[in-house]
């Protein structure tokens, strides 16, 4: 969660508006009603980019078509978990680019 506040204090210096939305479980947002979930990920917002120290399958249903996944879509790294964590691309600068090349379009 950190990196990804990161990335939005860097993003809003370079004028770009972004949110952080924290979901830790996908069966209890599932279970809210349409308009709470409408409210945390607004339908008229399609640049979205999910960050996922894990796989990343089952985000695309949240980030939709236009969307974008920050993930570790593979296994079997032994080191400090900062350390593996930044070899897999889980770091600030990693989400502000991909945010900024869904952003081009």
């Amino acid at each position: 969660m950190a990196v990804c506040l990161e990335a939005q204090r860097t993003l809003a210096n370079q004028g770009v508006s972004a949110r952080v939305v924290s979901m830790p479980c996908w069966e209890l947002f599932e279970r809210t009603s349409q308009k709470y979930k409408d409210a945390v990920l607004p339908p008229t917002v399609s640049a979205r980019v999910a960050v996922e120290a894990g796989i990343s399958m089952g985000w695309e249903r949240y980030v939709g078509s236009r969307g974008a996944m920050v993930g570790i879509d593979r296994f079997g790294a032994s080191a400090p978990g900062s350390t593996v964590m930044d070899n897999y691309g889980m770091k600030s600068a990693t989400i502000v680019a991909r945010t900024r090349e869904l952003l081009k379009g």
